[in-house]
């Protein structure tokens, strides 16, 4: 009897350590991220949005998601037992074998496809697709072999709102393609400041994150800071094309122009505790923005 019952204790123990691994596969956060931005896109696109339609634009876009950040564990599983911030993953310790997580993998890319194309429209699954691509075979491999992998990596991080402006609308249309702006340059103050604070960590796994030679110096503080000033005229777009207010523009203005007093610092320091600062920053304004816009929208 004892020993039915340990047995039994250890089977829900492996269980629940497994479950747990896959969930962990999925870097939720991350994912629940992404399919927030799908969810802003989609509701400045349709304002009058139903809370399930939402919800299930998230769902579709948090599985896509989940499949290319699978792909991007599976290719980097000997480099991320070399950082001490990827060396817990679930890969790296054997807690899932690479065969568990192709499977896990393609069943969420084609649920998450099949979820877009038939509740929405084929246009959204086939660019959330495109973003899987992009991500997990082209961003993920040039993260070893050039700093351009940023750039890459910008455009299948900026497509979530567009993606949920297609699911709502059936389009492209301009108003997808400047929320599409807005993210895609907000994310190089973002990794690139990432970049800078886990820089001798990415080093281990001989990753090419920041922008100059020499890595951690003014040239790359330079480079933040533009990108991160040019976030203040295209988050004034919205207005112009008629998609929100003036609040949320106003409230957007703020929040960039607070944004950019960071990176001033870290040109003027050239210090980790700058490039955290921007990172933390970088957390807050995307939401807020989006927010407000979807506020002023509604």
């Amino acid at each position: 009897m004892y020993t039915g019952n340990s047995e039994t204790l250890l089977h829900v123990s492996t269980m629940a350590n497994k479950v747990t691994a896959y969930f962990q596969l999925l870097k939720f956060r991350l994912s629940l991220t992404v399919a927030f931005s799908s969810a802003i896109g989609f509701i400045l696109g349709y304002p009058n949005a139903r809370w399930y339609d939402i919800a299930m634009v998230m769902l579709g876009g948090m599985m896509v998601t989940g499949a290319a950040n699978i792909i991007n564990q599976i290719l980097e599983k000997d480099l991320d037992k070399h950082m001490k911030r990827t060396a817990k993953r679930p890969l790296p310790t054997g807690r899932v074998t690479v065969t568990e997580a192709a499977v896990y993998c393609v069943f969420l890319a084609v649920a998450g496809t099949a979820l877009l194309s038939l509740y929405f429209n084929p246009l959204a699954a086939a660019l959330s697709l495109l973003s899987l691509v992009l991500y997990g075979f082209i961003y993920t491999p040039l993260k070893r072999i050039s700093p351009i992998c940023v750039f890459v990596g910008a455009i299948p991080g900026a497509m979530p709102p567009l993606i949920g402006w297609v699911a709502a609308t059936g389009a492209i249309e301009i108003e997808a393609i400047i929320l599409f702006g807005i993210q895609f340059f907000w994310q190089f103050p973002h990794f690139w400041a990432i970049a800078w604070v886990l820089d001798d960590d990415y080093k281990k796994a001989g990753f090419k994150m920041l922008p100059m030679s020499g890595g951690k110096n003014l040239k790359t503080a330079i480079q933040i800071m533009s990108y991160t000033l040019v976030l203040i005229p295209m988050s004034l777009l919205p207005l112009q094309f008629g998609m929100t207010g003036v609040t949320s523009a106003m409230i957007a203005v703020v929040c960039g122009v607070l944004f950019l007093a960071q990176t001033f610092y870290l040109m003027r320091t050239c210090s980790k505790k700058a490039a955290m600062s921007i990172m933390f920053g970088s957390f807050l304004y995307l939401p807020i923005v989006q927010i407000a816009f979807v506020l002023d929208k509604i």
